[in-house]
């Protein structure tokens, strides 16, 4: 089967004949020999993952890290389950993995997700293919991505118009970014509430001037994401969407609590303005609801909280079937993120993925590159086996949380 092939296949069908036929003359071979972790410090703590086998190949992966506390612990505590496995049975680890990320008092899924990523890293390696075409196919050969941050003072236009310069000359080409809106001064605004769900009317008219400001700096060949962290109720929620429609954003993230409620279909049925979700919820059973209920205009899953590149998939796939696209969150390091282009590759319907990568410092070279890894606002998918990826050792030595040392 080629990568043409895999496009007019059903993307399930497609994703297990592609893997299921290379992994066929492979079975049995393979056995997982350890597993490690190791903690990245930098603005976040990084979770990196090493699933080693006994064929002298090992897959490396990125567990959630910030907040990461007891996420390494959880990837050993699971270490005992799988060591002889075969580490191309992929969905059958996941799975029986998944008895304690169910949804029960025993939620491991962080660490788990962490493990399922370094082994298509490792699967990869093994049949000597990147883990898109594994995934089922490229459908794309590169990924655009976002990062962050607005203006110094969004009501100040001269202001505005510093940080689009800025932007525009950043050497990454971003051409897209993400932030949120400015709340008020309690002691200035009367009406704030530091409690309520509600944004006041001054907030309301500061953000439509706010990001009205922004996008005459930016033009409308630049777009602009819409950052909220589940802070506000059905009512402000719509009125907010109403406040930034002018702009017409790429989408409305996060507005109210994560869970799934029938306010949720009520505000994409009001919006006009697209809206995004899904940072925070976990496995199919999670995004369920908001696909069938045409709750959410877009999917936004991070790897490394709804149960890995496989899982993840199959939420794409059921997405599919209702049309809704997908993005990713992703605040993970460079390991995360391009894991996250290679599954983003094989995903038709599939829009654009967050990024802390693209300042050229160090995060960029945990990873060994050549050139930069974001170039005219896109990262090229990888195509060495697995992720296509090596870590620097050197880099990630120098910039280990305390008490941690780097695996062998």
């Amino acid at each position: 089967m080629n990568r043409r092939t895999f496009l007019h296949l059903p993307a399930a069908a497609a994703a297990a004949n592609c893997f299921e036929a290379r992994a066929a003359a492979y079975k049995g071979q393979a056995k997982i020999t350890d597993i490690q972790a190791m903690m990245l410090q930098g603005p976040r703590t990084y979770t990196l993952v090493k699933v080693s086998s006994d064929q002298g190949v090992y897959g490396i992966g990125e567990a959630y890290g910030s907040p990461g506390a007891g996420v390494k612990e959880q990837i050993l505590a699971l270490k005992p389950e799988i060591l002889g496995a075969d580490p191309l049975e992929i969905d059958k680890l996941y799975t029986l993995l998944g008895r304690r990320t169910d949804g029960s008092a025993h939620m491991l899924l962080r660490a788990v997700s962490g493990i399922e990523m370094a082994l298509w890293d490792l699967a990869g390696k093994l049949l000597g293919v990147p883990a898109a075409t594994l995934l089922g196919g490229h459908f794309r050969d590169k990924v655009r991505v976002y990062n962050h941050g607005g203006p110094a003072d969004w009501l100040d236009r001269s202001s505005c118009r510093d940080w689009a310069q800025e932007r525009r000359a950043d050497p990454a080409g971003w051409n897209c970014c993400k932030f949120s809106p400015a709340r008020s001064d309690p002691q200035s605004d009367k009406a704030r509430d530091g409690a309520n769900r509600v944004l006041t009317t001054r907030e309301l008219r500061a953000i439509r001037q706010g990001f009205e400001n922004c996008r005459d700096a930016l033009g409308w060949d630049y777009d602009i994401i819409v950052h909220c962290h589940w802070e506000y109720d059905l009512r402000t929620s719509i009125q907010l969407a109403e406040a930034i429609e002018p702009i017409q954003p790429l989408y409305l993230e996060d507005p109210m609590p994560p869970d799934y409620s029938e306010s949720w279909r009520r505000l994409c049925a009001a919006s006009n303005v697209p809206i995004g979700k899904g940072e925070n919820l976990a496995r199919r059973h999670g995004f369920k609801d908001f696909i069938v209920n045409s709750a959410v205009d877009l999917l936004n899953p991070d790897l490394r909280n709804t149960g890995g590149l496989l899982e993840t998939k199959k939420i794409a796939d059921l997405a599919d079937l209702f049309y809704i696209p997908l993005c990713n969150h992703n605040t993970g390091s460079a390991v995360c993120t391009m894991a996250t282009v290679q599954w983003a590759a094989a995903v038709r319907d599939y829009m654009v993925c967050e990024t802390v990568v693209g300042k050229g410092d160090w995060m960029d070279d945990v990873v060994v590159h050549d050139g930069p890894l974001v170039r005219a606002g896109f990262i090229a998918v990888p195509e060495k086996p697995g992720l296509g990826i090596e870590l620097d050792p050197d880099v990630v030595k120098a910039h280990l949380a305390a008490g941690e040392s780097y695996w062998v």
